[in-house]
């Protein structure tokens, strides 16, 4: 939590942060996953990213998400909207 904050404040960031340390807000949105890297087996937190609509239901899912470019794919989503 202490890195959310941090990074929070060094970015200026005037959104609240969530630091899902039991991982059950991953999970509820399905990406909370078994990953491999380098041959070993984990689990950890699908790189997605959820655009909510003003009544708070998901309008939008970007799944595996690569970050070149991806801001503008965001953007564009949130403008349609």
């Amino acid at each position: 939590m202490e890195s959310h904050a941090k990074w929070k404040r060094e970015l200026q960031i005037p959104h609240l942060l969530l630091a899902d340390t039991k991982h059950e807000v991953a999970e509820r949105y399905g990406v909370w996953v078994q990953k491999t890297m380098m041959g070993k087996t984990h689990w950890g937190v699908a790189r997605t990213t959820f655009v909510i609509d003003e009544g708070g239901k998901v309008a939008k899912v970007f799944a595996n998400v690569k970050v070149q470019g991806h801001s503008q794919e965001v953007l564009a989503t949130l403008k349609a909207l």
